[in-house]
C-alpha cells in the first residue's frame, strides 16, 4: 500500500517506502537515497508504548512528539527510518544534536576505533584522547578562551559555567533574556526563562530575566536590524548605521540593572540566537553593547553555544563572531559530538584558576570515546566542508522560505542563520499573536506525515524550529519546501 521508489546502487536496486501512503499529485517524491536500512525485528509499537507508559517517567509521555508517534529505527546522514521501512527527511536533528548526520561513517569508524583501545577511564589518569581532543578544540577558539572542562551534556556545562562565573567574580546574580534556555538541572532552571520547562520549585536564585530583544514579536524592531539574509516584515526610518531597536532594547537592560539586580553582578547567558526560544535573533551590535555594560558591572559575558557552535551558522564557526564580541566563557554541547553524549566549558586562564578552590569531578566528562568522537566531529567538519554548506543552503532555504511568508498571512516571520533557522506562526501579519498550539500541532503533525520532521519552540509554541543535520543539499530543501506549503495550505483550506 506504500509507493516505493527506487534508485540503482551498483547491481541491485535500492527500494523504500516513503512516508505517505497516498502521495497527492502536487507533492515531489522524497530526494533519492542509496542506503538501505535493515529490516526492523524488534518488539512492536503497542510493547513499546505499553513500556514507554508503565516504565519510563511520566514526563516522557508528554513530551513525546505527535499524536501519532514516531517510532524510529535506523538513521542515515539526513534520514530517518521508521520500524515500518518508511523515509523521512530529518530537519531537526535530534534537537539541532546530529550535527554531521546520523551515523556519519568518519564518526562511526573513530568510535569503533576507540572503542577497541579503551572504553572509559577518568580525568585522575593522563590518557591521550583527552588532550588530543583539547588542543583541537582550543584551536577552534580566539584568545584568551584556551582553557577547557569536559562535561556530558549542555545543562552539565552550563551548570558549572555559572559555579565559575559566580567563584571568579565574589557576586552571585546573574542575567538572561526572557524566553531563553541554558538547561533542566535545579541551577540552570534559574537561568531559563521558558515556562513549559519551570518546576515549581526553588530553583537557582540570583537569575534575573531582561526583555529579550526580538525584533519581530518584541515592541521595537524595523526592516534591517538583524544579521540574517531574511529581515522582518516590520517597517524601519533608521538612518543607514543607527538601529533605534537596538538602543531601545538597551535601555531595557538598563532599566533591569537599575531596579533588579545588585550593583555588582556575576554574568550574563546570552545564546547568539536562540535555540528553544524560536531562532529569535537580536539586533546587530546588542551584544556588543550588552557585554560592556555586563563588564563594568564585574560581571562576565557567557556565549551559550550548544545549539548554534560548530558552523551552524554559516557564517561562522561560533554565533558569538557573528556578533564581532568575544565572551569570557563559551558553553557548547549537542553537535560537539554528533549525537555523543559531550558538552565543555571553556573559558580563560584567569577564570579557569579560581575553579580551582576545591575538587569538582565528573566521572565521564572527556572519556576517551566521547573525546574520539568530538575529535572526528572538528575533522569532518573541516573535510566535508560542513560549514561552508550551512552557509550556502541555510542562505537558499531563508530565502526560499521568505516567499512563502510573503504568500501566507499565517506566517510571520523567517529568521536565521546558516542552518539555525525559525518560522514564526501567526494569526495574521497585523497584529502577530501567535498561531493557536491546536493549529500549529496540525500543521506539525501534516508535515511528518508528508515525509519530514521539523521541530517547535517559541514562548508560546508558535515557532517552526529547523535545525537539521548539516549535510543536507538544496534537493532536500526543495522536498521540505514543497511539503511545508501544502501543508499550511491543506491548514487553510481546512479552516
Amino acid at each position: 500500500h506504500f509507493l516505493a521508489f527506487g534508485r540503482k546502487t551498483g547491481s541491485s536496486a535500492v527500494c523504500q517506502k516513503s512516508a505517505l501512503k497516498y502521495r497527492p499529485a502536487d507533492l515531489p517524491e522524497l530526494p533519492p537515497c542509496n542506503f538501505k536500512p535493515d529490516e526492523y525485528k524488534g518488539m512492536s509499537k503497542g510493547q513499546m508504548m505499553e513500556i514507554r507508559r508503565q516504565n519510563c517517567n511520566p514526563v516522557t509521555m508528554k513530551i513525546t512528539y505527535y499524536k501519532k508517534p514516531m517510532f524510529i529505527h535506523q538513521g542515515h546522514m539526513q534520514w530517518l527510518w521508521d520500524v515500518d521501512g518508511r523515509r523521512y527527511l530529518d530537519l531537526f536533528a535530534g534537537v539541532a544534536t546530529v550535527s554531521l548526520g546520523h551515523c556519519h561513517p568518519k564518526v562511526t569508524a573513530a568510535a569503533q576505533k576507540q572503542l577497541k583501545t579503551l572504553w572509559h577511564t577518568t580525568n585522575i589518569y593522563v590518557h591521550p584522547t583527552l588532550h588530543e581532543y583539547c588542543e583541537k578544540l582550543a584551536s577552534y577558539l580566539p584568545d584568551p578562551l584556551k582553557v577547557i572542562y569536559l562535561t556530558n551534556s549542555g545543562s552539565e556545562a552550563n551548570d558549572l559555567a555559572m559555579l565559575m562565573a559566580r567563584l571568579h567574580t565574589g557576586n552571585f546574580d546573574i542575567i538572561t533574556f526572557r524566553g531563553s534556555y541554558h538547561g533542566g538541572t535545579q541551577q540552570t532552571m534559574g537561568l531559563t526563562s521558558n515556562m513549559p520547562y519551570k518546576y515549581p520549585i526553588a530553583t537557582s536564585s540570583g537569575c534575573t530575566h531582561t526583555m529579550c530583544p526580538d525584533v519581530f514579536r518584541g515592541p521595537w524592531g524595523g526592516s534591517h536590524c538583524r544579521d540574517s539574509p531574511v529581515q522582518t516584515i516590520r517597517d524601519c526610518s533608521c538612518a543607514q548605521g543607527h538601529c533605534m531597536a537596538s538602543e531601545q532594547y538597551i535601555g531595557q537592560l538598563k532599566e533591569t540593572f537599575a531596579t533588579s539586580v545588585p550593583s555588582r553582578i556575576a554574568g550574563f547567558f546570552a545564546e547568539p540566537i536562540q535555540g528553544m526560544g524560536g531562532a529569535v535573533q537580536y539586533p546587530k551590535n546588542y551584544l556588543k553593547e550588552a557585554y560592556k555594560l555586563v563588564r563594568e558591572r564585574g560581571g562576565i559575558c557567557i556565549a551559550d553555544e550548544v545549539q548554534t557552535g560548530f558552523g551552524r551558522t554559516g557564517s561562522h564557526f561560533w554565533g558569538f563572531q557573528g556578533h564581532e564580541v568575544i565572551p569570557d566563557m563559551v558553553t557548547m554541547a549537542k553537535g560537539i559530538g554528533n549525537g555523543f553524549p559531550i558538552g565543555a566549558v571553556v573559558t580563560t586562564p584567569e577564570i579557569a584558576a579560581s575553579f580551582g578552590k576545591a575538587y569538582h569531578f565528573n566521572t565521564f566528562g572527556g572519556s576517551p570515546i566521547a573525546c574520539a568522537v568530538a575529535s572526528s566531529v572538528l575533522d569532518t567538519i573541516k573535510e566535508d566542508g560542513i560549514q561552508q554548506n550551512s552557509h550556502n543552503v541555510g542562505t537558499y532555504l531563508l530565502t526560499e522560505l521568505a516567499k512563502l511568508r510573503d504568500q501566507h498571512e499565517i506566517i510571520g516571520d523567517v529568521r536565521g542563520k546558516g542552518l539555525q533557522i525559525g518560522v514564526e506562526m501567526v494569526t495574521d501579519k497585523v497584529s502577530r499573536s501567535p498561531l493557536s498550539p491546536e493549529a500549529m500541532s496540525e500543521i506539525f503533525e501534516d508535515i511528518k506525515d508528508m515525509g519530514v520532521l521539523i521541530g517547535k519552540g517559541g514562548v508560546y509554541g508558535q515557532t517552526f524550529r529547523i535545525q537539521p543535520p548539516m549535510c543536507i543539499t538544496k534537493e532536500d530543501v526543495d522536498f521540505f519546501l514543497a511539503v511545508f506549503n501544502k501543508a499550511i495550505n491543506n491548514y487553510v483550506d481546512r479552516k
